[in-house]
C-alpha cells in the first residue's frame, strides 16, 4: 500500500509564491490568473485563498521591492555612486525570480490598475527617491530625485521591456560612465 505524500504547507506556499512571481513577471496582473498558479504548482486554487486570502495579497507579497541596506545609508557616499548600485540592480541584474526583471519593472506592467499604480509610486518615492533628496539638498531637492528615478527606471524599461539595441548591447560600466555624468549634473545644486 503506497503511503499518502506528506503535505508541507510552507513548501506549498513557498511554491505558489514562486510560481506567481513568474506569472506576474511575464503577463502582468490582469493576465495572470490564480488557476494558472496553482497548475504551475499542481494544486487546487483554493490553496491559493487559504495561504494568501485574495490574488492582490499574493501580488502584493510576490512583487516586493527591498532597498539594500545601506544602499542610499551613507552620507560620505555621493549620489553617483549610490545610483551605480541602483543602475546594476533595477538595469542590468538578472532577477531569476521575476524572469530576469527587477520588481518595479514587473509593477509597471500592471500600472493600469490603481491599487498597483498606488503601490509602485509609494515604493519609489518613498524607499528610493525621498533619500535622494534627503542626500542632494537644495529648493528643489524633491524634483532632482525624481529625475534621476525617471533615468533609472527608463532605462530599465528600455533596456528590459523594449529591448533597444544599443542599451542592450551596453556594458554596465560603459552605461554607469555616461548616468554617472547626467546624476552628477543633477546632483549638483
Amino acid at each position: 500500500m503506497t503511503q499518502p505524500r506528506r503535505r508541507d504547507k510552507a513548501a506549498t506556499r513557498a511554491a505558489l509564491l514562486e510560481a506567481a512571481r513568474l506569472r506576474f513577471a511575464q503577463h502582468g496582473y490582469d493576465g495572470t490568473g490564480v488557476r494558472d498558479i496553482a497548475g504551475d504548482v499542481g494544486v487546487d486554487p483554493a490553496l491559493v485563498f487559504r495561504y494568501f486570502g485574495s490574488k492582490d495579497r499574493l501580488y502584493g507579497e510576490a512583487v516586493t521591492v527591498e532597498v539594500p541596506a545601506g544602499r542610499l545609508g551613507d552620507p560620505d557616499r555621493p549620489i553617483t555612486h549610490i545610483t551605480d548600485g541602483l543602475l546594476h540592480d533595477v538595469v542590468f541584474a538578472d532577477w531569476e525570480e521575476f524572469d530576469g526583471e527587477h520588481p518595479l519593472l514587473v509593477m509597471l506592467r500592471s500600472s493600469g490598475r490603481t491599487a498597483i499604480r498606488d503601490q509602485l509610486r509609494e515604493r519609489i518615492c518613498a524607499d528610493y527617491l525621498q533619500g535622494f533628496a534627503e542626500r542632494m539638498g537644495g529648493p528643489d531637492a524633491a524634483l532632482r530625485a525624481e529625475l534621476v528615478g525617471a533615468l533609472l527606471l527608463g532605462l530599465g524599461v528600455m533596456r528590459s521591456l523594449i529591448g533597444s539595441p544599443a542599451l542592450s548591447d551596453a556594458a554596465f560600466e560603459e552605461t554607469r560612465t555616461l548616468v554617472a555624468r547626467m546624476v552628477a549634473a543633477l546632483a549638483d545644486d
